[in-house]
């Protein structure tokens, strides 16, 4: 499996970003002050958080100055040592939790470990963003960050550009690494959606389960409601036992008629005998009584 894109992104912005802070916390350009009366006109203060360098062009920079006006006691310089720092070390925790979470010597990343580490980074470019902001928006605010009086100009140095690129680049690094926690909570969702069709859901305290019995129907009805329409088999019946169902309207009977005078050849008496009773024909396709 080849390694993702989000995590190859995070695994590159996050050193640059490393050094980029690490540059600006340490070197001394925070702050660049020129436009000395009493100095020569190529005479440039630089102002970190750490020193204050004095550099002149036709010689060699010279730190280590003396603090004349009390600027290292200001209170956007205190506070952007302690973020610096605390951002500096976070950068590097996750920077350990991306290594152990990307892939290096696995077969496949581990997304949950690459993601937090990516969370981490973001909240490292926070720490640094928030004192550069803080420190660029009171740049020429000469009673918070204590400074020569005009004609001294005040001006951004290097340091504090190389801030805002390594916190940025943190910022872009943490979220693309923290991307990877969109595989982790699918798989996560994926399997609790699927858990509870593998478990029985446990019945309410207040649920109260009653089996009514079911009633009884009459056999026409149960017959129909089948979906049986064949006529039904002839059972016995019980003696005794009443008859249960809809009473169907049978046919009257139907009567035979035999429109031949049986007794025709008996009105004459007895001269003709039974023989003539026997040769008498029948007209009728139904049976005849006398033959009965």
């Amino acid at each position: 499996m080849r390694t993702p894109v989000v995590m190859t992104l995070g695994m590159v912005l996050a050193p640059c970003a490393l050094l980029l802070n690490l540059t600006g916390t340490l070197t001394p350009g925070w702050r660049q002050v020129t436009g000395f009366p009493d100095q020569p006109v190529d005479v440039v203060l630089y102002q970190g958080l750490w020193d204050i360098c004095r550099e002149q062009s036709s010689r060699e920079r010279q730190c280590s100055q003396p603090d004349t006006w009390n600027y290292f006691a200001a209170k956007p310089v205190k506070v952007a040592r302690g973020l610096m720092i605390t951002s500096l070390a976070v950068t590097a925790l996750g920077l350990l939790l991306a290594t152990l979470g990307v892939r290096c010597w696995q077969d496949e990343p581990h997304f949950l470990l690459a993601g937090l580490s990516g969370l981490v980074l973001f909240t490292a470019g926070l720490f640094s963003l928030i004192p550069v902001s803080w420190y660029n928006h009171f740049l020429d605010d000469r009673n918070l960050l204590p400074a020569p009086p005009l004609p001294v100009k005040v001006q951004v140095s290097y340091s504090l550009v190389l801030g805002y690129l390594g916190s940025c680049l943190l910022l872009l690094g943490g979220f693309s690494l923290a991307l990877s926690l969109a595989p982790w909570c699918e798989e996560r969702c994926h399997s609790c959606r699927k858990a509870p069709a593998a478990r029985p859901r446990r019945s309410s305290i207040s649920t109260v389960h009653v089996d009514w019995p079911e009633p009884a129907l009459t056999p026409a009805i149960k017959y129909y409601s089948d979906g049986q329409h064949r006529p039904r088999p002839a059972e016995p019946r019980a003696a005794g036992k009443p008859k249960v169902g809809f009473p169907m309207p049978r046919p009257p009977p139907k009567a035979y008629t035999n429109p031949v005078d049986v007794l025709a050849g008996e009105k004459g008496g007895d001269s003709h005998g039974p023989s003539s009773r026997s040769t008498q024909p029948c007209l009728s396709s139904l049976p005849c009584d006398s033959d009965l």
